[in-house]
């Protein structure tokens, strides 16, 4: 009677999401803690987004619309990828969906058999590799260390390329580390799968707008426009224009793929918010120097938040080129022991004694496939940043 299927058995709950639900619990009852597990910005959503959504309403566009997305929408879509990016889409080659994480479903489960292959660098998105494993397929996982920034090098890439390859997943700027490719690495990257041309690609640019490097963003099809025909460019509006509650993301790839992820929506979701679509095409055309300024803000978080964790006895953490995570080192701490007694054999050892003991939640590193590390989300204020932070350095140091 409850038996259930063996495509949940091989899918495990979020970790970031766990994590956040115990930090609510704790708050309920009234506890002072301080959560930076949730990867969601402290910004509102802007003014002139939520009126176009009011307005929505107003107007009655509150029905179905079409499974992947209103016109509008898609056409909105196109022209951010031509002005932000120089891709040339069609409305054929456009689909919107509930949330990055909801493209990402559409794309693998559409595309993935048993004893396919998806190569993941780690640290990665927790939901990459259960998604694949979901789908049937299996994760191959390369490990991009401190010592290298978090990035995969080619001869990594190319060594863990098979022919039952299917998909190389990349997220720049990445989720937990904020590592970020510029275009010679990516380049670099490009030229490998140029010589396995059964492997498609999927870039995750999730964080594009939240960038601190030197170069501008690139995405791989601008520097590698022979991969066209194999790419799936993802993207969304959670991030950037701070409407996580408003489920959208969104991508452009080949027609076949695009066509097909339509025929999987078409029998699961349907089609996304009719509101959520008309505030994110305001959000698309309408004015975009609010993000510099978020940016400006984000960017010095992250340069307290670094220096006062390099500060902590015992971690390293290295200085991210994007979005608005730290991915601080471990190695330092494991094997001490904490004042009550309990040795820190694993990062979840460490992030439970952050908790408990200091009031600080972060997510431990095994969930983002690289310990010994956690991840800690700046996107809060930095009087919350210095207080967690010290909180940190204070447990660190009483480790013995």
């Amino acid at each position: 009677m409850d038996r259930l299927s063996a495509a949940l058995g091989r899918i495990a709950p979020s970790a970031t999401l766990a994590m956040s639900g115990r930090v609510i619990d704790l708050k309920a009852q009234g506890i002072d803690v301080i959560g930076l597990s949730a990867g969601e910005p402290d910004f509102d959503t802007p003014d002139f987004v939520k009126e176009a959504a009011i307005q929505a309403i107003r107007d009655g566009m509150t029905k179905y619309t079409a499974v992947d997305g209103i016109a509008p929408l898609k056409q909105a879509i196109i022209a951010k990828f031509k002005r932000d990016n120089g891709i040339d889409y069609s409305p054929k080659q456009i689909t919107v969906n509930s949330g990055g994480k909801h493209t990402l479903f559409n794309a693998l489960v559409a595309t993935l058999d048993k004893g396919d292959e998806v190569i993941i660098p780690a640290p990665y998105w927790v939901s990459y590799p259960d998604i694949v494993q979901f789908a049937g397929g299996t994760p191959v996982v390369i490990m991009a260390t401190a010592a290298q920034h978090y990035k995969i090098t080619p001869e990594q890439l190319d060594a863990a390329i098979t022919p039952k390859t299917r998909w190389l997943i990349l997220n720049s700027p990445s989720n937990p580390t904020g590592a970020a490719y510029n275009s010679v690495e990516l380049e670099a990257l490009g030229q490998v799968l140029l010589k396995h041309p059964h492997v498609m690609l999927l870039t995750d640019d999730m964080y594009e707008h939240i960038w601190y490097a030197q170069s501008p963003f690139a995405t791989m099809l601008q520097v590698c426009p022979d991969l066209y025909d194999r790419t799936l460019t993802m993207n969304g509006a959670s991030k950037a224009y701070a409407m996580t509650g408003w489920r959208i993301g969104y991508a452009g790839g080949p027609e076949w793929l695009i066509k097909a992820m339509g025929d999987l929506q078409s029998q699961s979701t349907s089609n996304p918010c009719s509101i959520s679509q008309y505030a994110v095409l305001a959000a698309l055309n309408g004015p975009q120097d609010f993000l510099r300024e978020r940016n400006a803000a984000f960017k010095e978080r992250r340069d307290l938040v670094v220096a006062m964790l390099n500060d902590a006895p015992g971690l390293s953490c290295p200085t991210p080129e994007g979005a608005f995570y730290v991915y601080p080192d471990a190695s330092g701490v494991m094997g001490k022991t904490t004042p009550k007694g309990k040795k820190i054999e694993t990062d979840a050892d460490l992030i439970d004694y952050f908790l408990d003991d200091y009031r600080v939640a972060a997510v431990h590193g095994a969930a983002f496939g690289l310990s010994p590390g956690f991840r800690i989300s700046y996107a809060t204020s930095a009087e919350i940043l210095k207080e967690a932070c010290t909180r940190i350095q204070s447990a660190c140091a009483a480790l013995v």
